[in-house]
C-alpha cells in the first residue's frame, strides 16, 4: 500500500476495444487527440515508450517502460520526465482498462504513484481533457476543434 496519491477517470466510448486499444497506443492516432505521440517498438512488457512532441522536434516529455500489454483490455505503464529516468522514486503508473459491453467500452485510466497533491490534480485536469478529446475523435472521426488543455482553469 503506497501513501502517494493517485487518480482514476472513467469514461464511456461508443466504439470497439481494439479501436481504443489503437488510439492509446497508435502514434499517428494519439497525435490527433492527446498533442504526443505515443510511440514503443512493441507495446511489449519490459518495452521502452516515449510521449513525444508532435511538432517535429522528436522530444519526449515523458518516458517510461510498458508493464502490462493485453491487447485489447490492458496496458500498464510506468511514467516519468526523462530527467527522471532510472529513478525508480520518479515514476509514475498509469493502467488503462478496457473493458467493452455491447457496442459501448468503458476505459478506466488510474495514474497512481504520484508525488503529491499538486501531482494529482494537474492529472486530473490533464486526463479529463485527453480522454474527452479521445472520446471524440473515436466516435465523430474528429477531436474537439480546440485543444481542451488549454482551456484557461476556474
Amino acid at each position: 500500500m503506497t501513501d502517494k496519491p493517485e487518480f482514476e477517470y472513467v469514461t464511456y466510448i461508443r466504439s470497439a476495444p481494439e479501436k481504443v486499444w489503437d488510439a492509446l497506443t497508435d502514434a499517428d492516432l494519439t497525435a490527433a487527440y492527446w498533442g504526443h505521440s505515443n510511440v514503443s517498438p512493441d507495446w511489449r512488457p519490459g518495452s521502452r515508450w516515449e510521449h513525444r512532441r508532435t511538432d517535429g522536434s522528436g522530444v519526449a516529455d515523458v518516458v517510461g517502460t510498458v508493464v502490462e500489454s493485453e491487447r485489447p483490455t490492458r496496458l500498464v505503464t510506468t511514467w516519468a520526465a526523462p530527467a527522471g529516468e532510472g529513478d525508480e522514486d520518479a515514476y509514475s503508473r498509469v493502467t488503462f482498462a478496457v473493458e467493452p459491453y455491447a457496442d459501448i467500452v468503458r476505459l478506466t485510466v488510474t495514474h497512481e504513484d504520484l508525488p503529491d497533491e499538486d501531482a494529482r490534480r494537474e492529472a486530473a485536469s490533464g486526463w479529463a481533457a485527453v480522454l474527452s478529446n479521445l472520446k471524440s475523435l473515436l466516435e465523430t472521426g474528429s477531436p474537439l476543434p480546440q485543444e481542451p488543455w488549454l482551456m484557461p482553469s476556474r
